[in-house]
């Protein structure tokens, strides 16, 4: 099925909602619902149509072109469709450099827009800054250094890269330290909107970040890491009481701010709370979830 879904994907345009939202839908869950095996296959047939990513290409350009709605939780099928597309692009550019596959055509985006599509967010819905997350956190985590994927400033084609305008933003390449800044703290103010889906993606995206600023310049990553708007970050987070300390985004942020041994915004106070909390839950019944997130903070400790 994927060679006619596919194909007639490469023949729709971006106005098709109503045949490319479940078509592409159906494309990544078969990336994901399948056998190591048959991913791989999937992968390389995704990757050799040409026609799939050009329209991929188009879809995901129309995110800046988009109109807010007149309600931020509206869901609008053109923002339908526009998760699906980041979801599968994400996805393919982890599974093209988990197989090292063959890529036939090359997406191009402009990294200034894809952040401020998080930083200025113009009444996004929440599944669609969810999706863009997890793209971003994809291209982190591969340094931005992709056979699939192009992103930079100005990374149409043809376009001129220009120069880092300090030693700090050469050694971060692409991103600048502003962008890194203004993403921190886009990314905090979302954590304190408390929707489940879109902490997770959050933290996930903040880790990978530090983790990729660490690799760059160390002292950027703790920097960013020890910002004391983490600490008033955690304290609204802890604010819903009874067991707050044991919410998997807390946990992870605690975990991240160990791990860059940012003292200033975890104390001992804190971590002896979270290990009383510990053992006095009933680990048994805590959620997947919370069980993995505090296995790493045990770890980390």
């Amino acid at each position: 099925l994927l060679f006619p879904v596919s194909n007639l994907c490469g023949k729709c345009k971006p106005r098709d909602t109503d045949l490319l939202q479940p078509s592409l839908n159906f494309l990544y869950c078969s990336l994901h619902q399948t056998t190591p095996c048959s991913q791989q296959r999937a992968v390389a047939v995704l990757l050799s149509n040409v026609s799939l990513l050009e329209l991929l290409q188009k879809v995901l350009e129309c995110t800046w072109l988009r109109s807010p709605p007149s309600e931020p939780a509206c869901l609008s099928s053109e923002d339908a469709l526009l998760c699906s597309g980041w979801l599968l692009v994400a996805s393919l550019l982890l599974y093209q450099h988990r197989y090292n596959t063959e890529v036939h055509q090359t997406l191009c985006l402009d990294l200034t827009k894809v952040l401020n599509a998080v930083i200025f967010r113009k009444k996004q819905p929440i599944l669609l800054l969810v999706s863009i997350l997890q793209f971003l956190r994809a291209v982190l985590r591969q340094n931005f250094s992709s056979l699939l994927v192009i992103v930079g400033q100005n990374a149409a084609q043809g376009a001129t890269q220009p120069q880092p305008s300090s030693l700090q933003d050469a050694a971060l390449h692409p991103l600048a330290m502003q962008q890194v800044f203004s993403l921190v703290v886009s990314l905090q103010n979302l954590l304190v909107h408390k929707d489940l889906l879109l902490s997770q993606a959050v933290v996930a995206c903040l880790e990978t970040l530090v983790e990729y600023l660490y690799v760059k310049n160390q002292d950027v990553a703790l920097h960013v890491a020890s910002q004391p708007w983490h600490r008033f970050l955690l304290f609204t987070l802890l604010s819903e009481g009874q067991k707050s300390f044991l919410q998997p985004e807390v946990l992870r942020l605690m975990t991240l701010f160990l791990r860059y041994q940012s003292s200033n915004i975890i104390s001992q106070k804190e971590i002896r709370q979270i290990l009383q909390e510990a053992a006095e839950a009933n680990l048994a019944e805590l959620p997947e979830a919370t069980s993995r997130a505090l296995h790493l903070f045990l770890c980390q400790v």
